[in-house]
């Protein structure tokens, strides 16, 4: 049985780790990398970086390859390559699975203001600060960079590359983030708005606990919605569950 895993998260080399660590006849596992971070953690298992050349060349791709099972284990803002995912399995008659970590939902005390976009994100800071901390990775800065009566400090793994906000500062980190450090960040660079992306997860969440306790307003935008028709699972544990059904010849629901 040959699986491909579109990763790059931690969930998805977490699944990887679960399939290789399998007892008896373990699966062939493939882990795609989008290339987009100079030097990613590796999962276990075969790895290829770029892309496929949209959905038909993922397509084309599956049926080379003779996949058996396609994971979408993508960050949940990977939306273009997520519905090419599910065109292309489809299209290759691939069973297809969504990974994605739940949704973060707002606790008593939060001040969110939620988003659709990035550009819908940089109208609304004008009205809620003036020093932001933009945690949305290095990605999509152009929406930002006509605000030049603000001053940005861009968290991401990366530099970031023009067009991006005139006045800016990059720290470059990699999650998983602690909440004493969040707060300090804070602290330290006087910030009275933040910005993120819904991301889900534990890894970079601490910075809401820290804008929650600073009285901070959040600007948090939302996530595109999973395809039509695709089955999503919340854990690599369930996802390795459906592998394992699979390559033991027993159906797995496919609907809720």
């Amino acid at each position: 049985m040959h699986v491909l895993i579109l990763g790059g998260t931690t969930e998805a080399r977490r699944l990887a780790e679960l399939l290789a660590a399998g007892t008896g006849s373990a699966p062939r596992v493939t882990n795609s990398l989008a290339g987009r971070v100079a030097a990613p953690r590796l999962p276990p298992g075969e790895v290829r970086v770029g892309g496929f050349g949209g959905a038909e060349g993922l397509a084309a791709w599956l049926r080379e390859h003779e996949v058996d099972a396609l994971i979408d284990a993508t960050h949940p803002f990977a939306g273009r390559i997520s519905f090419n995912a599910a065109q292309a399995a489809a299209t290759a008659h691939v069973p297809l699975l969504a990974l994605r970590r739940p949704s973060w939902v707002p606790a008593q005390g939060d001040d969110w203001h939620e988003a659709d976009s990035l550009e819908t994100a940089a109208r609304l800071l004008p009205t809620l600060g003036r020093r932001v901390f933009l945690t949305t990775g290095r990605m999509g800065l152009a929406a930002f960079a006509d605000l030049d009566g603000l001053w940005f400090l861009v968290r991401s793994v990366d530099a970031p590359e023009p067009p991006h906000p005139p006045r800016m500062e990059v720290l470059l980190d990699r999650g998983p983030f602690t909440l004493a450090g969040e707060r300090e960040v804070l602290r330290r660079h006087r910030i009275d708005v933040v910005v993120t992306k819904d991301s889900g997860g534990a890894a970079t969440a601490p910075k809401l606990t820290a804008a929650r306790e600073a009285g901070l307003p959040v600007v948090v935008v939302r996530r595109p919605p999973v395809p039509d028709g695709v089955r999503v699972v919340a854990g690599p544990e369930q996802a390795a569950r459906w592998i394992e059904e699979r390559l033991h010849g027993r159906a797995f629901p496919t609907a809720g």
